[in-house]
């Protein structure tokens, strides 16, 4: 039987490092890094976009959710959901490693691969 995760990241013990850490962030930093997530919305489909939009109307300031209170990091983590599983790995070691350093400014939005 397979495990069942609560949560759409937990399945990759790296994403969900990476999505715990981010939530405890300063407001500076979890606004580097969902810039830094938005930028991955061109490996994404335009009608997976569309519908992120649609999920961010819906939840922004009304989910349970740490992030459904901001609507930029909604939209991001809502981008990162949607994802290639590669892209949400690298973004997800890249997170890692500018929190692990305290350099957000280490998030590259120009080159995601």
């Amino acid at each position: 039987m397979p495990k069942e995760y609560r949560r759409w990241y937990d399945s990759d013990p790296i994403l969900k490092e990476a999505l715990e850490l981010l939530k405890l962030q300063t407001d500076d930093n979890k606004s580097a890094a969902a810039e830094f997530i938005i930028s991955l919305q061109e490996q994404v489909a335009q009608d997976v976009i569309e519908r992120i939009y649609e999920i961010t109307q819906q939840f922004a300031g009304h989910g349970n959710r740490w992030y459904d209170s901001d609507p930029v990091m909604l939209k991001a983590i809502e981008l990162l959901r949607a994802a290639p599983p590669k892209t949400q790995r690298i973004a997800a070691l890249k997170l890692l490693l500018a929190m692990e350093n305290n350099n957000m400014d280490e998030l590259d939005t120009e080159e995601n691969d």
